[in-house]
């Protein structure tokens, strides 16, 4: 047995012990080290802490300091609850209780009954800043509510979880932006798993599923594989909502469509010399034109990552284990600039790279962006640590 076939037993494994989870009688996850020597830095969350208070997570920094001027937004704050759950369903060090109780209680006062959506902005003195946010903002909470359902160690916070994800969720149905049917599918994906008689939450993932193969097929032409006549954020985002929703449903079209686009984002992320280079930010609003190299930012890097472990489930090429290791050194150096954008001792990330100098400040959804990735890659290091060299991910090459 090769060790891709042991690590996606594992994997298997692992899956299915969240499957059987319900709500309200989950046992805490078990705490767990990697293996001495691994190739992957320890997760420290120093500075995701320093970035919180009372309310929940800040939205930026001026170099490492909290910039309270910028206030909060439910998007990083979701991420937050995301990252939470992460880290105890893969054995990390858990975030303290009331921090992610926090996050919870972020979320709640977003939700706005008169309009059945989630703001986004707040100020830092606690004023919300719209009635409701963005399409995507409403999709990623119901993403993070959604892992909440599923994997959250509070009973009580999985039952509010539940009930705010139903509640949200059929606003989504007039949703018109790809990326928020992506994000929600993400929710939907754990969600369902847990609310198996949810008929609403079974009709929408077909419904949004559905939505992006056919926006993709309209958009793609002999050399266009994508969603959009753009490129824009978290791009690798809407491969793995499809991916990982195909594999759930059993629905061959949807993987197809996934490893397509995915395959053919990867290799313009991909330089001459074989290292990650994510779509730059002068790209966007760009129709139909290869991707501007800058400016680049984390969540990029951590999108690709996510997508690439999700297809390698579906599809056990090398390719996709050698992508997610290049997407996860981006951060650690291998880069146009040559430059490692996190302090592994605090767990922060700068906020990107420009053509001639990185960021300094080190906000909100760099170091989230960074900390899901690592831990991704920590726990993908582990399952398949009784079959792989120790370190086998880290003398993977550049290109598969």
């Amino acid at each position: 047995m090769t060790w891709t076939q042991t690590a996606k037993r594992y994997l298997a494994a692992f899956e299915a012990s969240r499957e059987t989870s319900r709500i309200g009688n989950r046992a805490p996850a078990a705490q767990g080290d990697l293996r001495e020597g691994s190739a992957f830095p320890e997760l420290r969350t120093g500075h995701f802490l320093s970035m919180c208070d009372s309310t929940g997570l800040l939205q930026h920094a001026v170099h490492s300091i909290p910039n309270r001027a910028h206030g909060y937004c439910v998007d990083d704050n979701a991420r937050a609850l995301l990252l939470s759950n992460v880290l105890a369903t893969f054995g990390e060090a858990r975030l303290p209780e009331p921090v992610t109780a926090r996050f919870a209680a972020f979320i709640q006062h977003a939700w706005n009954p008169d309009t059945h959506r989630f703001r986004n902005f707040m100020s830092y003195d606690r004023r919300w800043l719209e009635a409701q946010g963005s399409e995507d903002s409403h999709g990623r909470t119901l993403w993070a509510l959604g892992e909440c359902v599923r994997s959250d160690t509070d009973p009580s916070r999985r039952r509010w979880a539940a009930t705010l994800f139903k509640t949200a969720l059929p606003a989504v149905e007039h949703f018109r932006f790809p990326r928020a049917w992506a994000f929600t599918l993400l929710g939907l994906d754990a969600y369902c798993l847990v609310v198996v008689g949810d008929l609403t939450a079974c009709r929408m993932r077909e419904l949004l599923a559905d939505r992006l193969v056919s926006a993709f097929h309209a958009t793609e032409t002999e050399d266009w594989h994508w969603f959009e006549d753009v490129l824009a954020y978290d791009n690798a985002r809407l491969s793995q909502a499809l991916l990982q929703t195909g594999a759930a449903l059993k629905r061959s079209p949807l993987i197809k469509v996934g490893l397509t686009s995915l395959r053919w984002l990867m290799e313009l992320q991909t330089t001459g010399h074989g290292y990650f280079r994510p779509v730059g930010t002068e790209s966007f609003g760009v129709a139909r034109k290869a991707p501007q190299a800058f400016d680049q930012q984390p969540v990029e890097a951590g999108a690709a990552i996510s997508a690439c472990i999700a297809a390698w489930r579906v599809n056990d090429s090398s390719e996709w284990i050698a992508g997610a290791k290049r997407a996860f050194d981006w951060f650690l150096g291998s880069n146009d600039l040559q430059t490692s954008l996190v302090d592994p001792d605090t767990g922060s990330c700068l906020d990107g790279l420009h053509p001639d100098r990185p960021n300094q400040n080190r906000g909100a959804e760099s170091m989230v962006s960074y900390l899901l990735g690592l831990a991704e890659m920590r726990q993908f290091a582990r399952v398949a640590g009784a079959a792989a060299p120790a370190n086998l991910l880290q003398n993977l090459p550049l290109s598969a």
